[in-house]
């Protein structure tokens, strides 16, 4: 017999969901198979699976410890390496991630910061590999790959749950600093519509709303004049794949090293002078909201991610001595 408590991270969601995240393998017929012959009770009573659960339930499995073995399967992956952090309490750690690093899995081998934050967890003690059997903290917004910065993880369910309805909502401001090709002279605030292709995985931006686009809208106002382009400060208002990346080329204004979106001859440029291998976008600033439930430790706190070294040292040495 094995026993679960259920905690706060647990409570909220009905028990068969539970059950079917604990005994990932075995097929729903053999869980509610189990329910009604009274092999997995809750709280000492028989059970449909439908019941919602709250914490300091306990959901006790009449079972052999080969057959929760068999039907349960925990890979546990953890990586060496470690987090930039910029803030954490229980509920979220905010990092800041360095380009080259994934937001999330891609393919099965990959490695993402999803990895580098559980292996944390663990070895800070925060939590076990038993819980993660039930709950799997993970992010709450994405980078690209090649895009450094603010990333929000989620440590608990409270702190998933709240941090993905504020970027679902845009209850928070984000703000991005990038180097584009051109002289930027004033700030603009452009929309458009953007329709992305999956087979290819880019974006194309449109004037006017077309089957399947999502509307977009895009801030930014310059903050320097360089030798090679002009240093941007840009707020995200919406938050779709490759915004900023399509939505400034498509003004005429590209990335310097988006090898995607950008231009080839300012590319090769920055490549022969800097080593540059990536874009120079970089995710520096996130404003909360006041007022916040639920996180109220956070509400109407400012977070600012360092730009990255050789960001810096691009700018510093492209800078207009005036």
């Amino acid at each position: 017999m094995q026993e679960i408590k259920v905690t706060a991270n647990e409570a909220g969601q009905r028990l068969d969901k539970l059950l079917a995240k604990y005994l990932n393998e075995a097929p729903k017929s053999f869980l509610y198979k189990m329910l009604r012959k009274k092999n997995i009770v809750l709280n000492g009573k028989k059970a449909t699976g439908s019941e919602k659960l709250v914490c300091g339930d306990s959901v006790k499995l009449f079972l052999s410890d080969e057959t929760i073995d068999k039907f349960s399967k925990s890979i546990i992956r953890k990586t060496k390496g470690t987090l930039d952090i910029l803030y954490e309490d229980p509920d979220i750690l905010i990092i800041n991630k360095p380009a080259g690093m994934l937001s999330q899995k891609a393919e099965a081998n990959d490695v993402s910061v999803v990895e580098y934050l559980i292996t944390y967890l663990l070895e800070s003690g925060q939590i076990t590999e038993e819980e993660l059997r039930s709950f799997k903290p993970s992010i709450c917004n994405r980078l690209d790959r090649n895009t450094s910065g603010i990333l929000v993880c989620g440590k608990s369910l409270i702190g998933l749950q709240k941090m993905a309805e504020m970027f679902r909502e845009r209850s928070m401001k984000k703000f991005y600093q990038c180097i584009v090709e051109g002289d930027v002279k004033e700030t603009q605030h452009i929309k458009g519509y953007l329709v992305k292709d999956e087979s290819t995985n880019r974006v194309m931006i449109h004037e006017n709303a077309l089957p399947e686009s999502q509307p977009i809208e895009t801030e930014y106002r310059p903050l320097r004049r360089l030798n090679h382009g002009t240093l941007l400060e840009v707020h995200l208002i919406t938050g779709r794949t490759h915004q900023i990346r399509a939505h400034l080329a498509s003004v005429g204004h590209p990335i310097v090293g988006d090898h995607k979106y950008g231009d080839r001859k300012v590319n090769q440029y920055y490549k022969e002078q800097y080593q540059l291998g990536s874009q120079l976008l970089h995710a520096y600033r996130l404003s909360m909201p006041e007022h916040m439930k639920g996180l109220e430790q956070i509400s109407g706190k400012v977070f600012t991610a360092p730009l990255p070294k050789k960001f810096s040292d691009i700018l510093e040495r492209e800078s207009i001595k005036e």
